[in-house]
């Protein structure tokens, strides 16, 4: 056999292929004084406390072996990555498919008591949850965000790449990797701002994802997953 035809084959089935890490990170902290679910909109930046976050982050990643950096289009995303990028002597590249969810209550608030469910105009986008009714269905971001995935893992073989994302995203692309349904309670989320989970592929093929939270103690103690909801507090859930 060839060396070419057994570097193929070893590829397909992933036995003696190359191992290679794709870190899909949650931005930091977003500047929302205003407390709406931005969504996809432009113009929000990270905080003071959101730049710590991606600090720590790049901190904690400066002696892995990062050769690809990407990021959703998304200016806290791409915010979140430069220090990242900048420690691996790196450019940020793009990928619209890391981008957030679509979601019909963008620019609206979304909290605890107040906000958009208090309209019933809003409630006939809450009728199925499931799929959701409210925006981007979830098998097309599993769809999107996979393609993404691999992206990222044919750019960096044989190293590791990172991915700056949002929390629905990725929560639903782990969620169908680890063969959990879809629909959830977003507060159980394991996906803490300036989280990382990790995804680590031999060849082509996934064999385990990883989660930390470099920066937990960053991070507001009603924002981590589980946390009780605060009125006024968590408006922005899910970006």
């Amino acid at each position: 056999m060839s060396d070419d035809r057994a570097s193929n084959d070893r590829a397909r089935t992933g036995r003696g292929a190359e191992r290679t890490v794709v870190h899909v990170m949650r931005h930091g902290e977003v500047h929302n004084p205003d407390g709406v679910l931005y969504g996809r909109l432009p113009d929000y930046h990270l905080s003071e406390l959101g730049r710590q976050m991606a600090d720590r982050v790049a901190e904690h990643l400066a002696t892995r072996d990062i050769t690809h950096v990407v990021a959703s289009p998304l200016e806290r995303a791409q915010e979140t990555a430069s220090p990242i990028a900048k420690a691996h002597g790196l450019d940020v590249a793009s990928d619209e498919r890391l981008i957030e969810a679509g979601n019909v209550f963008q620019g609206k608030t979304f909290g605890v008591g107040d906000g958009a469910l208090r309209s019933p105009g809003n409630w006939k986008h809450l009728v199925n949850p499931f799929r959701p009714s409210w925006g981007e269905p979830y098998v097309e971001q599993v769809a999107r965000m996979t393609a993404a995935l691999e992206s990222a893992r044919d750019a960096a073989r044989g190293h590791e790449a990172v991915c700056v994302s949002h929390q629905l995203p990725i929560w639903i692309v782990r969620s169908a990797m680890e063969g959990r349904r879809l629909w959830h309670d977003p507060r159980r989320r394991q996906c803490t701002l300036a989280s990382l989970t990790s995804f680590t592929y031999e060849g082509d093929h996934l064999v385990s994802v990883g989660y930390t939270e470099p920066a937990r103690d960053l991070v507001p103690s009603h924002l981590l997953a589980g946390a009780k909801p605060v009125k006024g507090k968590d408006k922005a859930f899910g970006a």
